[in-house]
């Protein structure tokens, strides 16, 4: 394979967004915010993946509204006095050639927990008396996660009227933040999964039920998005293509979801799982290994017709590059590994043979690195060695 063949740094295209790269970094949640607003902390950590030669870079899960926050540390975007502070934040990412994107939420049942790095549970008396804020969640119907947690208040019509508003009010004002694309988080136990999952949704109204009136309320909130972003702008919906529970929602059912999403105006399925469980945003209580979820990206892309990104301990250039060779995704997403290794886009870039002296570094890093380079190759060292680049070094051999 030349450099030319390695799909996963070819150029990839929806609407009017071009990527320069298959790399997004995925959302994820850091729970720093302070009432809604970004703090310093949030350009540092968007600003390295975006240094880091990601193609697209996901702002974290933001709440549209103030009671949809899942923790009292996730960023907001309910009222006009936040974009800035996402505008600042967007002109950073994209100083360094990224694309920044970002994921509109509300926490359904999941709504007032802790901060994950505080135990990722409820609300304890020791949150409180460190001045977290206790509200009722609001979900689908009266279910709490399990025992321990809050009873959601079920929404009535008005306020599923004012849902609808809030996530267009949200796509608004990120268009005016300068986001080049949009995710509507469906996944992780949050709102519209609740809507989803038989699970958490046990209504006998119109968005109840069969797995059509489940679906009802969800593709409302895209089709209320798609109306009034740009017809220009991508949309991305990230799903559970599974629950991973008997009774729950199945691979299958996320297929005639993902039909459904294309007709509403969904440009890709970002290709998650889980999060009905107790404990964890996502499926933290199961058994994974690399690439555990790609299967769902594979089937999704291949029945429902639409692309898809591939998400799940995908670690190594060369894992994440076959799993585009073989046409099981559009995209790759690197979480986790992108926080243990920021640059993880260059260093794959290297590993694959495409970056040539350093050429797609920020200039005032690629000018040193050639140089360093230059001076290891005569040595007849390799940059790539682990006692020069240790995170690499670990990222191929996982």
């Amino acid at each position: 394979m030349t450099s030319n063949d390695v799909k996963l740094f070819s150029e990839f295209s929806l609407r009017s967004v071009t990527l320069k790269n298959r790399i997004v970094i995925s959302p994820m949640g850091t729970y720093s915010a302070e009432n809604g607003a970004l703090q310093p902390f949030h350009h540092t950590h968007y600003a390295s993946f975006a240094m880091g030669g990601a193609g697209l870079v996901m702002v974290e899960q933001t709440s549209v509204t103030r009671r949809g926050r899942v923790t009292n540390g996730d960023p907001g975007l309910w009222e006009d006095g936040q974009i800035g502070g996402m505008r600042a934040l967007v002109s950073h990412m994209k100083s360094y050639g990224a694309k920044a994107g970002i994921q509109l939420n509300h926490g359904g049942r999941k709504s007032s927990m802790q901060r994950a790095f505080r135990g990722n549970g409820p609300l304890t008396d020791a949150d409180l008396a460190m001045g977290e804020e206790l509200w009722t969640p609001m979900a689908p119907s009266a279910l709490p996660l399990g025992e321990g947690w809050l009873t959601p208040e079920p929404l009535g019509a008005e306020q599923l009227e004012g849902l609808r508003r809030a996530y267009a009010a949200a796509a608004r004002r990120a268009v005016l933040a300068g986001f080049d694309l949009i995710e509507i988080h469906m996944a992780h136990g949050y709102l519209l999964q609740n809507f989803l999952s038989p699970l958490a949704n046990q209504r006998e109204d119109e968005y109840g039920g069969s797995l059509e009136n489940r679906m009802r309320f969800p593709l409302d909130i895209v089709r209320a998005v798609r109306a009034v972003v740009p017809d220009s702008m991508p949309l991305f919906a990230r799903i559970s293509a599974t629950d991973w529970i008997e009774g729950g929602w199945t691979i299958d059912d996320s297929v005639v979801l993902a039909r459904a999403l294309s007709e509403a105006g969904i440009d890709l399925v970002d290709c998650s799982s889980g999060g009905n469980l107790r404990l964890g945003a996502t499926n933290s209580s199961l058994g994974r290994g690399p690439g555990y979820q790609v299967p769902f990206a594979d089937r999704i892309r291949a029945e429902a017709g639409i692309p898809t990104a591939a998400v799940g301990m995908i670690r190594t250039p060369e894992f994440a590059e076959s799993i585009l060779q073989e046409d099981r995704a559009d995209l790759i997403c690197i979480a986790r590994q992108a926080l243990f290794d920021p640059y993880w886009a260059h260093h794959a870039a290297e590993a694959l043979g495409v970056n040539a002296n350093f050429a797609d570094w920020t200039p005032q890093y690629g000018w040193w690195l050639d140089k360093w380079k230059r001076a290891l190759d005569s040595n007849g060292e390799t940059p790539l060695g682990p006692e020069v680049f240790p995170a690499a070094a670990v990222a191929r051999r996982a």
